[in-house]
C-alpha cells in the first residue's frame, strides 16, 4: 500500500483522540505525542480494561496533506516495538518509539501511530479483520523552538457548498479548535464547538463547511478559533493558493 488518503471525517475525529468507545477495553496514553529537540524515542501504554486478552498491530504513517486532505504513507522514519501486541486483561503494555534519524528538522515532522484492534487468528496483514482502530498524532519538533503556525483563510463555494481552505506557512502545525465565522452583518456561524482539524506546516488543508448552501459566508468573514489551545482572531482572504 504506497498511501492512504483519511477522507473520513467520523474515524479521523474518534481516531484523533484516542479516547475509549463504547464496548472498547483498549485505553492509549498519550493521545498527543511530540517529540523534542534531544529526544529521540517515547512511548504509549496501551491499557487492557476489559476481562479478554486484546490482539492488535502498530504501524507507523507519515502523515502529509496534498491536494487539500490528508495523506497518510507507510514509513520507516520512525519504528515501533513491538508492531504486534497482546496485553492480558487489567494488564498494560508499552509501546516504544524510536525515531531513526538525529537530524533536527527545520520544520515540524508528522506522523500517524495506527492501533489496531484484530482478532486473535488474525496475523499484522492489510486486509484483516480490524475490530477498532486509534489513530495517534505524533509531532518531531523542529530544532527553532520558536515554530509557530501562519495562517491564512479563505472560505469559497465549490458545487454548492461552502468550502473552507487555511494554508499553513508556518513551521508548526496548527490544531483548530472552537471555530466561528462572522459575516459583516454580524451573524455568527458555529463551525465547531470542539476539535475541528489541523493544518499541518507548510501545508493547505481544505475542508467543507457544516452550513446550508445559501448560507450569507460572502465577503470578508471574522474567524475565531482556538489555534493550539491559544484562542486567535483572523480574517478571510478571497483567495488562498
Amino acid at each position: 500500500m504506497t498511501g492512504m488518503r483519511a477522507r473520513i471525517l467520523g474515524w479521523m475525529t474518534a481516531c484523533l483522540l484516542a479516547l475509549p468507545v463504547a464496548a472498547a477495553n483498549l485505553q492509549i496514553s498519550p493521545v498527543m505525542i511530540n517529540l523534542r529537540v534531544g529526544q529521540g524515542a517515547t512511548g504509549i501504554n496501551l491499557q487492557n480494561l476489559g476481562e479478554a486478552p486484546v490482539y492488535g498491530q502498530v504501524r507507523v504513517y507519515l502523515w502529509e496533506q496534498k491536494d487539500g486532505d490528508d495523506v497518510l504513507t507507510p514509513t520507516q522514519d520512525v519504528v515501533a516495538s513491538p508492531p504486534i501486541i497482546q496485553i492480558g486483561p487489567k494488564s498494560s503494555q508499552i509501546i516504544r518509539l524510536v525515531r531513526r534519524s538525529e537530524q533536527l528538522p527545520a520544520s515540524e515532522l508528522t506522523y500517524r501511530i495506527l492501533i489496531d484492534e484484530i482478532p486473535k487468528d488474525d496475523g499484522p496483514a492489510s486486509g484483516v479483520d480490524i475490530r477498532l482502530r486509534y489513530s495517534v498524532p505524533m509531532f518531531v519538533l523542529p530544532a527553532d523552538e520558536r515554530a509557530a503556525p501562519v495562517l491564512a483563510w479563505s472560505v469559497f463555494k465549490k458545487d454548492g457548498f461552502w468550502m473552507l481552505r487555511v494554508r499553513n506557512s508556518g513551521t508548526q502545525r496548527a490544531q483548530i479548535g472552537a471555530l466561528e465565522l462572522s459575516n459583516a452583518a454580524g451573524k455568527q456561524f458555529e463551525i465547531a464547538s470542539g476539535l475541528f482539524g489541523y493544518v499541518l506546516a507548510g501545508r493547505v488543508r481544505e475542508w467543507r463547511l457544516p452550513t446550508s448552501g445559501d448560507a450569507d459566508l460572502n465577503g470578508t468573514l471574522a474567524v475565531k478559533a482556538n489555534i493550539n489551545s491559544r484562542p486567535t482572531s483572523a480574517s478571510t482572504v478571497a483567495r488562498v493558493d
